[in-house]
């Protein structure tokens, strides 16, 4: 986002909690890959899916489920979680939990 561009800013405050709902802000989009933040209520998340790519979550507050190829793992903030492209990975927010979600595509 060119309103972003060379500045400093808090990637947390970017986007703001919704009570019952997932929240995302896309900061950055290319061919490339994308740079999107999310903030989920207590309890919500995003169902199992696949990607054809690797993606990393990185935890700004709270803390969520990450269940990946059936092993559940659990990410606080400050701590980040790979998933490799191709298994199936899903979400569930065990409290309001806020991340930055980076999708590398080549």
């Amino acid at each position: 986002m060119s309103d972003l561009m060379a500045q400093t800013v808090d990637m947390a405050g970017l986007v703001s909690y919704q009570d019952g709902a997932v929240i995302s802000r896309e900061i950055i989009k290319k061919k490339t890959g994308t740079v999107t933040l999310f903030a989920f209520d207590k309890g919500q998340g995003l169902s199992e899916h696949t990607a054809p790519f690797d993606a990393l979550v990185y935890g700004l507050d709270g803390e969520v489920e990450v269940t990946i190829s059936g092993q559940p793992l659990r990410v606080q903030a400050g701590q980040m979680v790979i998933m490799p492209a191709g298994k199936p990975h899903a979400l569930k927010a065990l409290e309001r939990f806020k991340m930055l979600l980076v999708m590398i595509r080549e």
